[in-house]
């Protein structure tokens, strides 16, 4: 009997057509909560992105199910704990999005040194304000990575190639392995006294809630930019929108948000504020690759073959 494998939230023919070749694919894309409970257990294998929450809840119901599949990165979204005390494995595809978190966060970074966004919209309506207009280079300045993984190297690696000085905080990684990278390992008093600019690439974790938090500004420089396009929770809110209006931080750029969408426009709307509807991975080619790893990796799964992500 073919396994079946559900698709909550759609997926690239390229990774469909792997699954196709030995299962019974639904894509169900869209489907909500009550709906998934009730249609669960028929299912070996299960896909999602970052939208459908596999809870405990729907993780006793699943009677059948075998390994759930995040196309993408985060898995906060699964009930990891249920999830292994079920034996089902869990996968994800780290690194196919990888290029394009890397590339926004750099986008993000000449968006705020040159304030485009803000230029764009004074011509846009007609205005002439050249003179406003007197921004800052990234030749030169310090950024400071907090979590140096796969997207965070990589924006590393970046930064250092258009001739900036690179800090890491990551106490997951080794000092060696931030050194081989071409950054300086600090620790995270240290990379927020001494960074021009901030960039976060770490997954949200009970121990980091609220890292960004007024005790975190209160040691950064003046006049600091801040980037995340990591996972809302990491920056208190509420602090960002202290330290912009204190002026401690000129220019943030946000993709993530504690509530996607948010509740409070607030910090989205404010004049210091670059904001994005949480694209990090939204570009064609990452997509075709999360849908390819994650496809091949839930065959591995149900095959009993090796794993290259297996989370639990």
């Amino acid at each position: 009997m073919a396994w079946k494998i559900l698709i909550t939230d759609g997926m690239e023919s390229a990774g469909k057509e792997i699954l196709e070749a030995a299962c019974i694919v639904d894509d169900k894309k869209g489907i909500e909560a009550a709906e998934l409970l009730q249609v669960i257990p028929e299912y070996d294998a299960v896909i999602v992105r970052g939208r459908t929450k596999i809870t405990a809840e729907v993780i006793a119901a699943a009677k059948n199910l075998k390994v759930i599949g995040r196309m993408g990165v985060g898995v906060d979204n699964i009930d990891l704990q249920a999830a292994q005390a079920h034996h089902i494995t869990v996968v994800n595809a780290p690194v196919a999005t990888t290029q394009a978190v890397a590339e926004l966060t750099l986008g993000f970074m000449f968006a705020l040194v040159r304030e485009i966004p803000r230029a764009d919209a004074s011509m846009k309506a007609g205005q002439w304000l050249k003179k406003e207009f007197n921004g800052a280079e990234l030749f030169g300045k310090t950024l400071g990575i907090v979590g140096f993984g796969n997207i965070g190297g990589t924006v590393g690696k970046y930064a250092s190639a258009l001739g900036m000085k690179v800090l890491a905080f990551d106490p997951f990684r080794a000092q060696t392995n931030i050194i081989a990278q071409g950054a300086e390992s600090v620790n995270f008093d240290e990379l927020l006294s001494r960074a021009d600019i901030i960039t976060i690439h770490t997954p949200l974790t009970e121990q980091n809630h609220h890292l960004i938090s007024d005790e975190a500004f209160a040691k950064m420089k003046d006049g600091v930019f801040l980037v995340d396009d990591a996972r809302g929770g990491i920056v208190d809110e509420a602090a960002l929108l202290r330290a912009l209006e204190s002026g401690k931080v000129r220019g943030a750029a946000l993709d993530v948000y504690e509530k996607e969408p948010p509740i409070n426009w607030d910090l989205v709307k404010h004049p210091k504020v670059i904001a994005t509807p949480h694209i990090g991975a939204q570009t064609k080619e990452a997509q075709c690759r999360a849908a390819v790893d994650i496809a091949t990796e839930i065959l591995n799964a149900l095959m009993g073959e090796s794993l290259r992500w297996k989370i639990c």
